[in-house]
Formats: C-alpha cells, structure tokens, sequence
C-alpha cells in the first residue's frame, strides 16, 4: 500500500554545507606525514587496502557504501586557511605547512561498486599515490566507508525479512548527531523507501515519510479533536497514531470515525500507526476493525524499537503490517555499532609489503592487488579471488590461512570486483544517484544465493588467493623470520 519514488535528480555525494576539510583525520596521519616530507619520501608510490576482517550481525555478507560520499569529498579536499592556522598553533611546522597548502588528492581509487556485497579480508578500495596523499586520508576512507557499509547492510537484512512489506529509516533522532545524515543515506542504499530525515532527502533524493507524534495528540483537549485537525490539514497524506491514550479504547474508534468522516468528503485516510504494546496483537485486531468498516485501503504503520529480529517475528505472527519505521537499531547500527575496516599498506617505494602479527588473521597481504569474483553456471555469486594486480584471473584459489584448502574455479565465468574510481584524482564516471546505488544493490543481493543471507549460520562466502599471490605473501613472510631470527 505504500510507494515511495527516489529523485533521480540527486547526486549520491555530499552538499557544499557539509564543512569537511583534509583537517578531519587522526593527529597521527599528519605525524607521518611531516616525517615522510621531511624525509624526502611524500611523493614516494604507494597503496593501501581497505578491507574488513569480520561482517557484522552474524551475517553473511556486508553491502558497500559510502563510496559516492568518499568520491565527492576527496575530490575537494583542502587544508584551508582556517585549518593551517590551527595546525601552525599544535606546533606543525610552517614549511610543511605551505606543503599541507598545495594538498590536493591526486592518487587513484579502485573500488567495488557502491551496493556490491562484499565479504572479509578481500580489497574493497585500493588507494594509490604518493605516500603523503595515501596516508592522509586514510581516516576519512575509513570514516566514511565503515559507518555507511554497516548501516546499508543492517537496512538490507531488514528490507529483506519485510518481503514486500514498506521499511521506513526513522533514526535520525537517535543517531551520532550529524552521521545521520549518511545513515540515512546508506539506510536508502540498502534498500529503505524513505527516510524521517528531511535534509537527506533533499540532499540524496530520498522520498520522505513522516506520521504525528503524541505531543500533536496531548495538546488537543481530547484525541478525536486532535485526529480531525490533522486530517483536515493533510487529507489523503494522513497517518494517525493510535496509542497515545489506548489503542483499541480510544485511538482506533477515533480514527475510524475521522475515516469515515473524510469518507463522506470524498477523501481516504491513509494509514495508523502503532508505536507501543504487543504489535502482532494490536495490529489484527486493528485490521479486523478496520475491515468490517470498510476501511480495508487504510495501512497499518508499525514503529518501536524494531530491527530485522523483531520484524521477522511479526512475520511469523502473520503481523498485517503494511510498513516498518525503523529507528534507533538501523541508525546506529546495533548492536555492532560499528564495522571494523581497517587500511593498511600493501606498497611503497615499488616495494610490496605487509603488516605481521602474533594472530595470523590480522596480518595483510602485500603487493598492490585487485579481486575477481566468480559465479556458477547459473549467475550466481560463488567465490571471489584476490590475485596480483598484473594476473589474470586465476583457474584456482587457496584459503588465505590453510594452505591444504584449495578451490578450482576452471569452468566458472569471472567478473572484476574493483573499478577505477579516481584517476590523478579526477572521476572515471559520472556521480551515481542514490535511486541507481539502491537497485544496483538489490541488483546485486539478487545474485548472493539464498544460504548467505540466513539470520542463523549463513554460509561462509569462499574469498582465497590467488597462488601468485599467496607464493608473494609466503615468501616476504620467510625473509622476514629470517631478519629477526637471533
């Protein structure tokens, strides 16, 4: 009963009110940075990897995002005056100061398509360019792309449970101040119709949905007053909320007599909302009632304290809920609340490297490298090799800490997983609108067969190296015991 229609209009990045410089970073990012420009080593070649070591939710996959935003905020990245003078007070010298004035990003920018399901330890970004640039925003890659990524792929576990039901982001309120601006921006790439949050749908395009709150009942003398006020303002747009006194005692006898009131001036209510109690419950016998007075076009709205567990369920319950307002859970991504990306350098001075550690899973794989994934013969998603950038794509890969465990993938049609983005910091393609980001990420969902999308023991998704690749990592990693053998 709901549709909501995105703006194509809108570009996918950020607006110019968004007061992001190149001084959003880490104090460390900048330490380096003035080490390495002193050293003569600022424009020396480097990558670095974005990647990430577990999915959130005990999923079985996560949704990218974010990269739009990145895009745009990259592409105009300053130190300004502003942040210069700051910078010279913390104690920065001022030569390195007139090089922090010429900053500009003019490295490259690989990546997986915004909305692609990606999965652990794989390269989702690849940055390269002088060790400088590369270094200076890794806090801003990691900022961006981490927050979006995890609230995408909570609104995509969610969008998936409600079937054909309508999932509203209605977080804003309890979100982390200004980042509810990109969750409700990621919460629209993973597949929410609408959003509470007025400037993202200016800024991104995103339909708009809203109802009352009880404050509009309580400052009414009585609630059948303050239900006809807010139907005469906003006729076929209005949503009534049932619970502010008594659901079924109260608020549902008057908004079927405010229903039938617009009735008989020709206009249809078009919804109530739930908002406390026992949803399942609530919402049968509201659409009983609602039905025997021929109002079965009125939909029901449910809120509070929902997530995907919740709505499943109510699904379960054969709820008849008609749309989903989701608020705290999906803005602020619980109960993860945060995903763990990481950034870490593959390459500098032409040289591949890696990051060693006493935990073999938090250790990186060197040299600058790209992904190719797989699918079976019926197009669906089935493996993704990490392979050297100057490789083709491999016929076989290994698990990327058991060497016995081997995949053939001969026989299986390989796609790229990473996209130049930035070239010399300039766009390789046109800015993508949110409404294209989502469906390319149902799109893509689509292809991820049925076992990874499971709530409870989704299937592992197979991510190996390639033998080039892991032949490399084997052999830095031998040199390297070798040098710090007593």
């Amino acid at each position: 009963m709901f549709a909501f229609e995105f703006d194509s209009r809108h570009p996918a990045g950020v607006s110019a009110d968004e007061k992001i410089t190149a001084l959003y970073t880490d104090r460390y990012q900048l330490a380096m940075a003035l080490a390495y420009w002193k050293n003569g080593r600022a424009d020396e070649p480097a990558c670095f990897d974005y990647f990430f070591r577990k999915i959130p939710f005990g999923g079985g996959f996560v949704v990218s995002a974010g990269l739009e935003t990145l895009l745009q905020l990259l592409s105009g990245l300053r130190f300004t005056v502003d942040d210069l003078s700051y910078l010279a007070r913390e104690g920065f010298p001022e030569p390195f100061l007139e090089e922090l004035r010429r900053f500009r990003f003019r490295g490259r920018i690989a990546a997986a398509r915004e909305g692609e399901p990606v999965f652990p330890l794989e390269p989702v970004l690849r940055c390269e360019g002088g060790l400088l640039e590369t270094q200076v925003v890794e806090t801003l890659i990691l900022n961006v792309l981490n927050f979006q990524s995890l609230i995408a792929t909570k609104a995509a576990r969610c969008v998936r449970v409600a079937g054909d039901r309508a999932v509203s982001e209605f977080g804003l309120r309890r979100a982390q101040g200004p980042g509810g601006l990109w969750a409700s921006r990621a919460a629209a790439v993973g597949g929410c119709g609408s959003t509470s949050n007025l400037a993202a749908g200016r800024l991104y395009g995103i339909p708009t949905a809203g109802t009352m709150a009880h404050s509009f009942v309580q400052s009414h003398d009585d609630e059948l007053s303050a239900f006809r006020a807010f139907a005469d303002v906003h006729g076929p747009g209005a949503i009534l909320l049932l619970d502010t006194y008594n659901t079924l005692k109260s608020g549902l006898p008057n908004a079927i007599r405010v229903a039938k009131e617009m009735e008989e001036r020709g206009v249809a209510l078009r919804g109530v909302r739930l908002d406390s109690g026992d949803l399942a419950y609530l919402a049968r016998r509201v659409r009983e009632a609602l039905d025997a007075e021929g109002l079965a076009n009125v939909s029901i709205v449910a809120s509070n304290r929902l997530d995907e567990h919740v709505i499943r369920s109510l699904d379960e319950q054969k709820a008849p809920i008609d749309l989903f307002g989701i608020g705290t859970s999906l803005a602020v991504g619980l109960p993860d609340a945060a995903l763990d990306g990481v950034y870490k350098l593959c390459m500098a001075g032409n040289k591949p490297r890696m990051k060693f550690s006493e935990t073999v899973a938090k250790a990186n794989f060197p040299g600058v490298k790209t992904v190719s994934r797989y699918r079976d013969e019926d197009g669906f998603f089935q493996a993704d090799a990490i392979h050297l950038a100057g490789e083709d794509a491999p016929d076989e890969m290994r698990h990327p800490w058991e060497p016995a465990k081997r995949l053939s993938l001969a026989g299986m049609e390989s796609e790229p997983l990473l996209h130049e983005a930035l070239v010399d910091g300039e766009r390789r393609e046109a800015p993508r609108s949110t409404t294209e980001i989502a469906a390319y990420a149902k799109e893509r969902l689509a292809l991820l067969p049925p076992e990874y999308h499971r709530f409870e023991n989704p299937h592992v998704y197979k991510v190996g190296l390639s033998p080039g690749l892991e032949s490399l990592r084997n052999d830095i990693h031998r040199k390297m015991e070798e040098r710090i053998e007593p």
